[in-house]
């Protein structure tokens, strides 16, 4: 099985693509189709719906973060256990970081690699013969990345849908699609993107919503047609993250759930058994495990919770007495002394690092990293290169003594000096590692 596949883009954030991505993966899978969603570049939160709508994990695919090897790897896994992909853009189309050829992170990128048509969702709220130059814009900015078709999204009224879509179509590109405006269908938000899947009440109703979307104002049959075979190139996983230990306490719930998909499928492959615990449920990490592994997540909204769970507070230091824990990001925060949440308030966390944390005093940190490791921890070994991201909000209020862990450099190798610490068995670092550097 080869599936086909297709990018939705758009010219920003906030144009709709989620919505539109996620409706068409519940309406064609409604239809009996095993379909499977895709994100380029660095995302946790968007493949959890796509899972959801599906039933199948999705896949990252990063062209700046993934050695081509292992790009290639696992976009062939995924187009070779599917009818269809739908891969949605992050940000805008294009957007991606100064780098080599094909090496930006952008969608685009996956366009040009694995010559896929893109589906251009246009929020068209504001304008409308105009958005017919914007099309045009997106359809000779680069001959090697091919519009296919255009989605009008939150139209005003059907004159405005005339207007839009008569003119876009004058240019010769089709309109597959065309959605009136409906706020009942926008997905709640928070300050490191959607409100996670798992944390909707009433998630299943709401993707069959997005599907009756998808069905009553897109031409699924018409998208679809639009698509073509995804048939990369031989990959490899030589740059996937290997396994930190045989079995890997992970700390998974609301508070802790940004693991990539890819780097639990390479877990697995790899002969390893991943052991979740819920730390908001006051469970500690399997004392049989060979390594604890506390991903980012949301703990600046459950500090006091987490604080109050003695159970996992002593089941980890009990851990880490003679095995590593390794924290990213939020639970980096988790591994310090205190974290101080929104509302100012002050919470005692593990103590296994000496910094403490504040979500009250909030400063954004994004982008593309690569970290050069001090010493082995569970990312890998001393000196290794390993490329990640960070996102988030949080600033360091108290540093601590502890050794550095990793020295940290930005997407187009300028130094940001020392990042993370490291004591005994115990590592952690703002940084979320995607994969092993490569070529």
């Amino acid at each position: 099985m080869t599936a086909r596949a297709i990018i939705v883009g758009a010219p920003r954030s906030g144009s709709g693509k989620t919505s539109v991505t996620i409706g068409m993966l519940r309406a064609l899978t409604r239809r009996g189709l095993k379909v499977r969603g895709a994100k380029s570049g660095p995302d946790y939160i968007d493949p959890g719906f796509h899972e959801a709508a599906t039933g199948l994990p999705g896949v990252n695919l990063d062209s700046w973060a993934m050695a081509p090897g292992l790009l290639n790897a696992l976009a062939a896994n995924a187009a070779g256990d599917a009818d269809f992909i739908i891969l949605e853009s992050a940000m805008g189309l294009f957007d991606g970081i100064p780098a080599p050829q094909g090496r930006s992170g952008s969608a685009a990128d996956l366009a040009r690699l694995y010559g896929l048509p893109v589906l251009l969702v246009l929020d068209v709220s504001g304008q409308s013969t105009t958005a017919a130059a914007v099309a045009k814009g997106f359809a000779t900015y680069d001959a090697d990345v091919r519009m296919a078709g255009v989605v009008l999204n939150r139209l005003g009224s059907e004159r405005h849908r005339k207007l839009s879509g008569s003119a876009i179509e004058a240019i010769g590109l089709p309109v597959v699609g065309a959605i009136l405006r409906d706020p009942t269908l926008n997905l709640p938000e928070r300050h490191l993107g959607l409100v996670q899947a798992g944390e909707h009440d009433d998630l299943a109703a709401h993707l069959d919503r997005l599907a009756d979307m998808a069905e009553a104002s897109l031409d699924l049959d018409a998208i679809m047609a639009l698509a073509t075979p995804l048939t990369p190139r031989a990959g490899d996983f030589e740059h996937a993250l290997p396994p930190p230990g045989q079995r890997i306490a992970l700390a998974s719930d609301a508070a802790f759930s940004f693991l990539y998909p890819h780097v639990a499928a390479c877990w697995r492959a790899a002969g390893a058994e991943i052991v979740p615990f819920s730390p908001l449920a006051d469970e500690a990490p399997s004392g049989d495990c060979d390594v604890c592994w506390l991903p980012g997540g949301y703990p600046e909204l459950h500090a006091g919770r987490l604080a109050a769970a003695a159970n996992f507070q002593a089941g980890v230091r009990r851990f880490a007495g003679n095995k590593p824990v390794h924290g990213e990001c939020g639970g980096f925060m988790v591994l310090g002394e205190a974290l101080e949440d929104a509302s100012g308030e002050t919470h005692a966390m593990l103590g296994l690092l000496g910094h403490s944390t504040s979500f009250a005093r909030r400063k954004m940190n994004l982008g593309y990293r690569e970290a050069r490791l001090r010493a082995a921890c569970p990312l890998g070994a001393a000196g290794e290169l390993i490329r990640g991201h960070e996102f988030h909000y949080a600033q360091t209020t108290a540093t601590g003594n502890d050794a550095p862990l990793a020295d940290l450099a930005d997407g187009q190798g300028n130094p940001l000096g020392a990042s993370g610490y490291r004591r005994g068995h115990v590592s952690g670092t703002f940084f979320h590692a995607i994969a092993r550097a490569g070529a």
